[in-house]
């Protein structure tokens, strides 16, 4: 294997343009993907989800899985010269992301205290054991942010939040809105070596075509998930000198499925939710909407996800089974209002697939298309009969899959959450039985029996575990070492010459 090379710049899409780069206030993928380089979390995780050392160079849990000790790499600065402490870690947690973030809240709900012994310790202590709390420590999830810089401020209107301080391996040179992000080395970055980049120019190009066309002309040098329209996929990367790779979205385990109102209509009936998962040509999606990216999924867990039992088999396509179990289910004939997700044409021509599948059992289904404001709040308002989506799985069952199908997660407003309405004390209670321990075969056990009652009900018609390729020139080394890819990656990127 090749030493990595110093210097050079790296071209890449962002798309759409951030909105902002302070990672502990806005959390959209744009920001992730840009501002991932400009911070830092205590951990990162390979693309088997394992943590490894970020500014905890190393970690103890106590044997009752109470207490969580970091040590914090020595010599770490902030892109203003001043240094870093464990002060910065606890005033983040503590203060910062328990007002600003959402996600990193909820883990926050299950700590007690979060204390500094030292400059170089910080230790978390939990009021009860809850097994994905190492899992919560990546650069999205909890960046760490400057506490001399915020302490005390509005951290909304911060004149810091347009000029990001760090600890990453670059720093914000320039923006230019509409046009691009330059960020530079770090050239004080605590890891020695490292980053190998002089510079990274992040190009905004809103359209989807001339996204393509910059690659093809030598514009820009990598194209992360989702930059190019999925029928474009195949040429980009038969082009000389391309390479691709669906890895780095492991940490998020992206899932799409079918949403299904379990509250009323036919869709309240398990039989009439299974004839759809028979009814749906999940390898034709897969291949013909989806070029053949991403894998059929077999149940709630994404395959990339901590306890998937790849033991439970999927549904198959079986029209004639979804035929005797649409008349078992009592259906007369009422039309379903479809309300596809309307993220692009892609997804549009999956609703046009689904309602043929569904015509063809013997299911009537009207698709009704809105705007996202339109889709969000017939979702929000659980205005629907079938609709599409996707989410993101976080690494852990806890994190990203229980929201989906817990009843405590039932509340009006929000797309993100229990949009189904499914409610099973059972489920609840073995969601809760997983993450409230730290011991793996435990953890496992619970799991596994949610798979597969869940896998019974069909709360949700799961679709693809969805993948997304990151196209680059097969130059760039080494940008893809992490389950989080291009948002942390360009620690270990080069280019080679």
């Amino acid at each position: 294997m090749a030493d990595p090379v110093m210097g050079g710049r790296a071209n890449i899409v962002v798309q759409p343009e951030p909105p902002s780069l302070m990672l502990g206030l806005v959390q959209n993928a744009p920001t992730q993907m840009v501002a991932g380089n400009i911070y830092e979390g205590l951990l990162r995780y390979d693309t088997k989800l394992n943590p490894m050392p970020s500014l905890a160079k190393s970690w103890e849990i106590s044997e009752d899985g109470l207490t969580y000790t970091f040590h914090l790499e020595d010599g770490v600065k902030w892109h203003d010269g001043t240094p870093f402490s464990s002060a910065d870690v606890v005033f983040t947690a503590d203060v910062f992301l328990r007002e600003s973030h959402p996600r990193f809240r909820a883990v926050l709900a299950h700590v007690e205290s979060i204390t500094a012994p030292d400059d170089n310790t910080v230790v978390f202590k939990l009021k009860s054991a809850f097994g994905p709390f190492l899992n919560a420590f990546e650069v999205g999830s909890m960046p760490i942010v400057p506490k001399h810089v915020y302490e005390g401020t509005d951290f909304a209107t911060n004149p810091a939040n347009n000029t990001p301080i760090g600890t990453g391996p670059f720093k914000l040179d320039e923006w230019s809105k509409g046009s691009y992000i330059k960020l530079v080395k770090n050239a004080d970055y605590w890891d020695e070596g490292k980053p190998y980049l002089d510079e990274i120019y992040w190009h905004v190009i809103p359209d989807a075509a001339s996204r393509a066309v910059a690659f093809e002309t030598g514009q820009v040098d990598i194209l992360p998930g989702g930059s190019i329209e999925n029928f474009d996929v195949p040429r980009i990367t038969a082009l000389e000198n391309t390479c691709s790779t669906e890895s780095g979205w492991e940490f998020f385990g992206p899932q799409s499925w079918v949403w299904m109102n379990n509250r009323q209509g036919p869709t309240a009936s398990k039989e009439f939710r299974q004839a759809i998962m028979y009814a749906i040509d999940r390898d034709f999606v897969r291949d013909a909407l989806w070029n053949g990216m991403g894998k059929v999924s077999t149940g709630p867990f994404a395959g990339s996800t901590r306890f998937y039992d790849a033991s439970i088999a999927p549904f198959s396509y079986d029209p004639e089974k979804a035929k005797e179990l649409v008349k078992a289910s009592g259906y007369d004939g009422e039309v379903l209002e479809f309300v596809p997700m309307p993220y692009g044409e892609t997804w549009m021509r999956l609703a046009e697939v689904i309602k043929q599948n569904l015509s063809d059992i013997g299911v009537n289904v009207d698709i009704v298309s809105t705007d996202v404001a339109g889709w969000n709040k017939r979702l929000s308002d659980w205005d629907f009969d079938l609709s599409t989506t996707y989410l993101f799985q976080y690494g852990d069952p806890a994190l990203g899959v229980a929201r989906t199908y817990i009843s405590s997660n039932i509340a009006k407003g929000s797309p993100w959450n229990n949009v189904a309405g499914y409610s099973n004390p059972d489920i609840d209670a073995l969601f809760e039985k997983g993450a409230g321990t730290i011991n793996t075969d435990e953890r496992a056990a619970a799991y596994t029996e949610v798979q597969r009652k869940l896998a019974e009900d069909v709360p949700v018609g799961w679709l693809l575990d969805m993948g997304f390729p990151t196209i680059t020139r097969c130059n760039v080394k080494d940008l893809i070492t992490t389950g989080i890819g291009v948002n942390d990656g360009f620690k270990n990127a080069y280019i080679e010459k």
